[in-house]
């Protein structure tokens, strides 16, 4: 099978990328972004002979459907903001498809994905992704299940990309009417920073508060879990301290409206400059730690007693005592890995039909913890009686 990698130049993709290279069998892989010079580059550094690079510009749907004719399958990370334009053009050049954000455009294709055969997994990268996985893992061993916490901390920059700052202004928008919790059935939106809760995360994270974010595992879960009567489900984030103390003052301030300024006769909305800013600055690129950690805690019913079924993960530290993982690699290749998996899933077959499916209606959890363990990231349990 021939993949193409959209967006391959950015930080986290080409780790996606990598991992094609390091475990998959695909006899073409490439690297396919607008950005020819740091796709060069990239290619260039995967060092391998199945790769190659392809200048993309998305926005040109003709063109890049004509190009994605030539793969079966396109693992594509591009941005949010993207992500229905691609879809769109995958759809259409009849490939397979995964993505690392799933905010939901996607699934309007599923008619043309099942038309054509081929099958689109939206978010799929750690959370959403891994977190899908764990939670049905565990809900799989309860006859009901009443409540699902999600939590994860996302130790790196506060803007080491554009998709990244790009993901930050999303998610703490105070008018993005994807942050919801599911409760008694519902989807209830709420503000940014609402409940918070103090989660312990393994070391060296610590317990720090988290808050509601708009992911897609509360809507993605809900429907899973349709059938054992699952009363609540939240999905919740954090970054570094200082990277939530930063954002939490831009939302009380108002900051976060992305209101339009005006500055010596020139308009421009205030948080695209604070964006420009940080991906400029010292500050922005930086950080005291690095690395992921994922926190997922089931509620239900097995074997007719209320259990709780605790789920996490570890990877290889940050401090350079393992090579390829030092410092902000540690962050990419968390996210980046698990969509380079479930690529790998898809073109074996083990994956569940076709069209566009959730994390949870595509791929078995031990089948992506078995991989995620060849890369030395590890799924821990523990299953306990619940108050």
């Amino acid at each position: 099978m021939k993949i193409l990698c959209l967006g391959a130049a950015g930080k986290i993709s080409r780790e996606s990328t990598m991992d094609l290279v390091e475990f998959s069998d695909f006899e073409k892989i490439t690297v396919g972004d607008y950005n020819e010079k740091a796709g060069r580059e990239v290619a260039a550094w995967l060092d391998d002979p199945r790769v190659d690079f392809r200048k993309i510009d998305i926005h040109d749907k003709e063109a890049t459907i004509k190009v994605m004719k030539e793969y079966d399958m396109v693992m594509d990370g591009t941005t949010i903001s993207l992500n229905d334009l691609s879809t769109e053009c995958i759809a259409k050049a009849g490939c397979h498809a995964i993505n690392l954000n799933g905010f939901g455009a996607e699934y309007k294709y599923d008619e043309l994905f099942r038309k054509n055969n081929r099958t689109c997994v939206p978010g799929f990268g750690m959370t959403p992704g891994v977190t899908d996985m764990m939670a049905k893992y565990a809900a799989d061993q309860m006859e009901t299940v009443d409540t699902v916490r999600i939590s994860h901390g996302a130790y790196r920059p506060m803007a080491f990309s554009a998709s990244i700052t790009e993901t930050t202004t999303t998610e703490y928008d105070p008018l993005f009417t994807g942050r919801t919790v599911y409760e008694n059935g519902e989807f209830i939106q709420v503000p940014p920073f609402a409940r918070p809760l103090d989660v312990k995360l393994p070391e060296p994270y610590g317990t720090n508060p988290q808050y509601i974010i708009p992911h897609s595992e509360t809507v993605t879960l809900a429907k899973y879990l349709a059938n054992k009567n699952v009363k609540l489900i939240e999905v919740r984030g954090t970054w570094p301290p200082k990277n939530m103390a930063l954002i939490k003052a831009l939302y009380e301030w108002g900051f976060m409206h992305n209101p339009k300024v005006k500055l010596n006769g020139a308009e421009f909305n205030i948080m695209d400059a604070i964006g420009s800013y940080l991906m400029q600055a010292p500050e922005g690129q930086t950080t005291d730690l690095y690395g992921y950690a994922l926190h997922v805690e089931v509620v239900g019913t097995r074997d007719g007693k209320k259990v709780k079924h605790t789920l996490w993960h570890t990877h290889p530290a940050s401090d350079g005592s393992v090579k390829g993982w030092e410092k902000l690699r540690a962050y990419t290749r968390n996210v980046g890995i698990p969509m380079g998996i479930g690529a790998m899933l898809i073109a074996v077959g083990k994956v569940s039909g076709c069209g566009a499916l959730t994390p949870e209606e595509a791929f078995s959890p031990n089948d992506v913890f078995d991989e995620l363990a060849k890369r030395d990231i590890i799924i821990h349990e523990k299953m306990e009686p619940a108050d």
